[in-house]
């Protein structure tokens, strides 16, 4: 169970870092209407989703490099323990 968990934290970690930029981005962001006026309103909105969606991106790209990264290290390291239980030399 430890370890479906912790596989499960790690392939989640892309959908976190993609809701969190996107979410972050979108909390920074004013409204369309107070920036540009009522006429630009609606273009400027498909501006900002454009952009919110570059964000998404980014942050679930930078969240896939974590995950690649972190899942490697828990396999090295849990190489390395296995190797250290089970001796391969002969005594002899």
């Amino acid at each position: 169970m430890k370890t479906f968990l912790r596989q499960l934290l790690i392939a989640a970690l892309p959908l976190v870092g993609g809701v969190g930029a996107g979410l972050g981005f979108a909390a920074k962001q004013g409204a369309c209407g107070a920036m540009v006026g009522t006429l630009f309103a609606a273009k400027c909105h498909r501006v900002q989703i454009e952009w919110q969606m570059k964000f998404q991106l980014a942050g679930a790209g930078a969240g896939t490099l974590v995950a690649a990264a972190l899942g490697t290290w828990l396999e090295h390291r849990r190489r390395r323990a296995v190797q250290r239980a089970t001796p391969t030399g002969d005594p002899s």
